[in-house]
């Protein structure tokens, strides 16, 4: 399998979930979950013009490219010129909501003075191994590559010209197809379409339609052969324009914060509270306060947009990215649902009226999943199965108690309360016990490997401070909670363990000497998560000697020249050095509860600027280009977007 790291834009639906390159090449496709089951290794599209050999759409010297979105949708457009014969390719990407089938338009347009003989290529090859050995097949019309449980159909509306379903590869490069055989036994195959003259001016266009079937509810070719000819006689047209309207109106439903409907009362917010208003827009340039909006709209349209493609609508659970690095080259894979990642998520989505996929997440998918002793694993696939794990992590569980509560804060639904009650207390009674055998080690200086868990980060085992503050969190979300339901029973013991749990911090984790906070029982070193004492959790006051002298370190060893900042120090991953929007919108969290919103505006500025040209929000910064690194699209980044902009 090639390396593809980074999808820099993606489609989808509620079942379908496609990632694209920046020339348009589509490098992943999940179904029937976000995250599992990816079938593409590669797929590749090429053009042969008169007699020349195979010329790729997403990787010829002589191509130039524009990559952009219709406007509030997840239709994708990609503009290919080829400048050799002047060939010019629009390419329409998109995935009805109404059927789980892709839908790739071509318009082709002759810019030459001669005419154009062209015929169109397209070499795919799946993912296969020994318990899912993938064959190839041509029956009307139509390459069917078919595994033991599903179907992958590629078809036009035009006949195929010609097709090669055995060592393709090479073939194709030639761009004439030949195959005696109608069945084979690749993973990889081609097949070519002939789009025929075009003279100059002239355009022609045609479609592809990708269709997966599920071989566990029907495997028979010709009951498969009856749905694909339903679907090759859509209405490209018109079912582009419900994506579009669909799309659009969904946007609009979710405009939670209102940077849409009030432009120019966001414009405002955009300037300043420091002096008059009316003053300070006269003072500034007007171009470039229109500029910071559109670049902050357009990462808030994505977030919104995202949302729904990472979120399994049955379940509720939450994918944390599109997979990036299936053969974990070089991480452990990020598309799964983290509980932690998922609250700090489902927050955002309270924020933009999404409250009903949060209640599932909390009533159906941490339901399903919670273990029971009562904690919840490190993660899990969307569909609440446990995926490969590494390490225990107690923030995930008590992140889940105090999630629950910031839920019910926004609806204020003593139903669902009701509902995860239960959940809520085996989870409590599994954190009073980590706790208090945590505190008695400490005491002690007899940690052993059951009372060390990975922080926030899962690099580091040991004891850590925004750990126990995410415990402190949720029993102050437990006392809430049974404050709600009138259970008032051992309320005075809970409010009695947030008093020692902070005690308790501030004496093993206060380094007495600079009075400044440390981020675990093992080292000294600054990290970003420190915040989470004060924000999110509100165990310390953002005023307290120990927090200032603490954000006055973190700002010397974690703030880059650039502007953003770090994890903590001496990051070596993904080679490190680099800042992140989760650390810097963290930062400008903490600045507006303080009440320094300006400052808070740089930070939110520092990441706006550096997402991608779509408007995504990645897992890292790169501190010399200031190009978004590594994972594109991260759950977690948008979330802390959304959640910083909410408080401006």
């Amino acid at each position: 399998m090639k390396k593809k790291y980074y999808n820099e834009a993606i489609i989808g639906n509620e079942k379908v979930v496609a990632s694209f390159s920046k020339q348009g090449e589509m490098l992943r496709l999940f179904y029937p979950t976000r995250d599992y089951r990816q079938f593409i290794d590669t797929m590749q599209a090429g053009v042969k013009i008169n007699d020349s050999a195979l010329i790729y759409l997403h990787e010829d010297i002589n191509n130039e490219y524009e990559q952009y979105y219709t406007e509030n949708t997840n239709i994708l457009n990609t503009k290919i010129k080829n400048t050799y014969f002047n060939l010019s390719i629009l390419q329409t990407d998109f995935v009805s909501i109404s059927k789980n089938v892709i839908i790739k338009k071509y318009k082709l347009t002759n810019e030459n003075s001669i005419d154009l003989e062209v015929d169109f290529l397209l070499y795919t090859k799946l993912l296969s191994n020994n318990n899912n050995m993938v064959g190839s097949k041509i029956e009307q019309d139509t390459l069917l590559q078919y595994s033991h449980d599903y179907t992958y159909c590629i078809f036009s509306k035009l006949p195929i010209l010609g097709y090669r379903l055995n060592h393709s590869e090479e073939e194709i490069k030639s761009g004439i197809l030949y195959d005696k055989d109608y069945i084979g036994m690749a993973d990889d195959s081609a097949i070519s379409y002939k789009i025929g003259n075009l003279k100059p001016g002239e355009s022609k266009e045609f479609e592809i339609f990708i269709y997966i079937n599920n071989n566990q509810e029907k495997y028979q070719m010709d009951e498969i052969l009856k749905d694909i000819e339903k679907l090759r006689k859509i209405d490209v047209v018109k079912e582009e324009k419900d994506v579009e309207k669909y799309w659009n109106n969904y946007v609009k439903e979710h405009d939670g914060l209102k940077i849409l409907s009030q432009k120019e009362e966001w414009k405002k917010k955009l300037v300043g509270n420091n002096e008059d208003i009316s003053e300070k827009v006269e003072k500034e340039n007007d171009e470039i306060i229109s500029e910071k909006y559109e670049k902050i709209k357009q990462s808030y349209v994505r977030s919104i947009l995202l949302f729904p493609l990472l979120s399994n609508r049955e379940t509720g659970g939450i994918s944390a990215a599109i997979e990036i690095d299936e053969e974990r080259s070089k991480c452990g894979r990020y598309s799964y649902c983290w509980p932690r990642d998922a609250v700090f998520v489902t927050k955002a989505l309270d924020l933009l009226n999404m409250t009903e996929q949060t209640t599932k997440f909390y009533t159906n998918f941490c339901k399903k999943t919670q273990s029971k002793n009562g904690m919840w694993e490190q993660r899990f696939y969307t569909d609440g199965r446990l995926a490969p794990c590494w390490g225990y992590q107690i923030d995930e569980t008590a992140n889940i108690i105090y999630g629950i509560y910031e839920h019910y804060k926004i609806t204020k639904d003593k139903e669902f309360l009701k509902q995860v009650y239960p959940m809520c207390q085996k989870a409590n009674a599994f954190l009073e016990t980590f706790s208090k055998e945590t505190f008695s080690k400490l005491m002690s200086n007899d940690l052993n490997n059951k009372q060390e868990s990975y922080d926030l980060w899962e690099m580091h085992e040991g004891v850590h401070l925004y750990s126990l503050s995410a415990i402190y969190a949720a029993t102050k979300a437990m006392i809430a909670i049974k404050k709600e339901l009138n259970e008032t029973k051992d309320i005075e013991t809970l409010e009695q363990k947030t008093k020692e749990i902070k005690a308790h911090c501030m004496e093993y984790f206060c380094n007495q000497q600079s009075k400044t906070l440390k981020r675990n029982n093992k080292d000294n070193i600054m990290d970003i998560s420190l915040l989470g004492t004060v924000v999110p959790f509100s165990m310390l006051d953002a005023e307290q000697k120990e927090i200032k002298n603490t954000i006055e370190k973190i700002n010397m060893t974690l703030r880059t020249y650039t502007g953003g900042y770090l994890r903590f120090e001496n990051d070596s991953y993904m080679d490190g050095n680099n800042p992140w929007p989760i650390a810097t919108l963290w930062m400008a969290l903490y600045n507006m509860k303080i009440g320094n919103k300006e400052e808070a505006k740089k930070e939110i500025e520092f990441v706006t600027k550096t997402a991608t040209k779509h408007g995504f929000l990645a897992e890292q910064i790169d501190n010399e280009t200031m190009q978004s690194k590594w994972v594109i699209g991260l759950g977690w980044s948008h979330a802390m977007y959304i959640i910083a902009l909410s408080q401006l």
